[in-house]
């Protein structure tokens, strides 16, 4: 009811509109992962399944919403990069990642089936979020950066101690009792000298996480049989590291 005598508790809402002209991003996380991952029987170290279930949620994400000019994901997360001209929603923090995490989990569960098919969804998962804004170009390259070389500080870890565990008979304890302390160099001798495991021969999904992002492609009309380059979202596993990416495809950014 409008004007009402009730109308006065609105004052109590804070304002939560995000600095304009920086870039925005959305990061969101599995809530308790470990176990949701262990009560639906998820492959160690890496279950496919779940990785593309991730990936196809993030991409319908980025489908919703067009603000979004890169997204990069590993394991159970996701950070959604908006323009820094982005106005959805007047800019308010709440409202973007609540309805940016909200799309992604409903997506997750909607296509459960789609890439676990007759294992049963036990319980649904929850993701949280959060808005972090960057001022400069370089920040957001750095911080996606940091989230890649997170994918692979956590991956060799994570081949490491499930190789001990499910090859070697180690109890998790154990496992990282023995991994505590080690370096990159010690952990790539350990795969490959005890379990003939090449650490830089397994899926670059695995090790660099996955971009998404508009890409040129090439497209054939089945009718005509013409073909036309047009943009079209991607999922690929490169690196997005070195500036080789970035001179690449500049038009992410608005570099060129």
């Amino acid at each position: 009811m409008a004007n009402s005598k009730y109308e006065y508790v609105k004052s109590f809402e804070q304002p939560d509109i995000l600095l304009q002209n920086v870039w925005i991003v959305v990061r969101i996380d599995g809530r308790s992962f470990h176990k949701f991952t262990t009560k639906h029987d998820y492959a160690k170290p890496n279950d496919d399944r779940g990785l593309s279930l991730m990936n196809r949620a993030a991409l319908e994400v980025c489908k919703e919403f067009p603000d979004i000019v890169i997204a990069f994901g590993e394991s159970d997360e996701y950070s959604f990069v908006l323009k820094k001209s982005c106005n959805l929603f007047e800019r308010r923090s709440s409202k973007i990642s609540s309805s940016i995490v909200s799309y992604f989990t409903s997506q997750f569960v909607y296509r459960w089936k789609e890439y676990f098919g007759e294992h049963e969804l036990k319980y649904p998962p929850t993701f949280d979020s959060r808005c972090v804004l960057y001022p400069t170009d370089e920040n957001i390259k750095d911080y996606l950066s940091w989230r890649q070389a997170d994918t692979h500080i956590n991956n060799l870890y994570n081949t490491c101690y499930w190789a001990l565990v499910l090859k070697a008979g180690k109890t998790p304890i154990e496992a990282e009792n023995e991994l505590r302390g080690t370096f990159s160099d010690g952990k790539n001798e350990m795969l490959f000298s005890r379990f003939n495991i090449n650490y830089n021969n397994l899926p670059a999904e695995y090790r660099k996480g996955s971009v998404i992002f508009k890409k040129q492609v090439q497209e054939t009309n089945k009718e005509t049989g013409l073909t036309k380059s047009k943009k079209r979202l991607v999922i690929e596993h490169i690196d997005i590291i070195s500036e080789k990416f970035w001179k690449e495809y500049p038009d992410i950014l608005g570099l060129k």
